[in-house]
């Protein structure tokens, strides 16, 4: 079985102590929609936790109702103009559902990939969105995590299949209606949790 590919300067810093800034550029899921805690705060007592030597900084550039078209147009302000070790980029759920086709939202991610690695030494990490209760929905949003896959294997660069997770936690026991807020999309807290425990996994 092939290695896992992981962000190995980014764990270096967290285990050395050397200061580390982190960049996530997402939607809603990352902005953390309706919650008091979402997975970047998850993620933030988890990495101290985990690394009780780091030095680092977790920025928050999720936008609701973000595509990764959007996160294109905001590359420069929200990543390049920071300069960070590591990129979390995660989209694909409003990519799915507002008219974009599968290889526009590979282009998109595609771009994002091309433009940080020229403009910077960031470790990009791709992060899929989670699974949905509508099995034709599923299907349709894992076309768009598809393209995440074949980006991330073309690439060489670490994946995070949030939906995957997901889908492994409910075959454990957990309930669907206890991961999703109303709209039956957008996590709750213990949603969030677990994209966070996706995460730390290609940290450890």
């Amino acid at each position: 079985m092939e290695r896992e590919i992981k962000p190995a300067g980014t764990i270096e810093k967290l285990l050395s102590g050397a200061p580390l800034t982190m960049v996530a550029l997402g939607d809603s899921l990352t902005y953390g929609w309706m919650v008091d805690k979402g997975y970047l705060d998850f993620l933030d007592e988890m990495i101290s936790e985990e690394f009780p030597d780091a030095r680092f900084s977790l920025i928050n550039c999720g936008m609701p109702a973000g595509t990764a078209q959007d996160g294109l147009h905001r590359l420069q302000r929200d990543v390049l103009d920071r300069n960070p070790d590591c990129v979390f980029v995660q989209f694909g759920l409003n990519d799915a559902f507002s008219g974009y086709t599968p290889e526009e939202f590979r282009s998109n991610i595609e771009m994002i990939i091309k433009r940080t690695g020229e403009n910077t030494a960031s470790e990009i990490v791709l992060v899929t969105s989670v699974c949905l209760e509508n099995r034709k929905d599923n299907t349709h949003v894992k076309k768009y995590y598809d393209q995440l896959e074949e980006l991330a294997d073309l690439h060489r660069l670490p994946l995070v299949k949030v939906h995957v997770y997901w889908e492994d936690r409910i075959s454990e026991g957990s309930r669907f209606d206890d991961l999703v807020q109303a709209d039956r999309v957008h996590p709750v807290s213990q949603g969030y949790r677990f994209m966070a425990e996706a995460i730390m996994e290609l940290l450890l």
